[in-house]
């Protein structure tokens, strides 16, 4: 059974950092992607960032140069920088299984909460 557990999420003012992590567990790292995907108030969810076992990253737009998402053994990791009050959104860990017709993200952790204020 794969679970996902996010952690690092808090308060922040603008220009800030955060770092989140998200231990993954029972779950086997393949060419399928892991992710972070946020929903802030109000707004659509989005898919923020990606990664392969092969190291290749994709980014929303609005966090390229900003945000860097990395993977460590069984830790998937969101490093944020220069964080702005568009950032504030609950951020969830999200984990793609191949089940035969191509990748899709298949499990999701609770989620660890950013807020950007000043």
């Amino acid at each position: 059974q794969v679970q996902l557990a996010e952690f690092g999420g808090g308060t922040v003012q603008p220009g800030g950092s955060l770092k989140l992590s998200c231990v993954a567990s029972g779950y086997i790292f393949s060419n399928c992607k892991m992710g972070w995907y946020r929903h802030g108030p109000g707004q659509e969810r989005d898919l923020v960032a990606t990664i392969r076992a092969d190291g290749t990253t994709t980014y929303l737009d609005s966090v390229k140069g900003r945000f860097v998402i990395s993977q460590e053994q069984s830790t998937l990791y969101l490093q944020m920088n220069s964080l702005q009050i568009e950032d504030t959104a609950l951020y969830t860990c999200a984990v793609q299984e191949d089940y035969g017709l191509g990748c899709i993200f298949a499990h999701w952790g609770q989620g660890t909460r950013v807020t950007v204020s000043s």
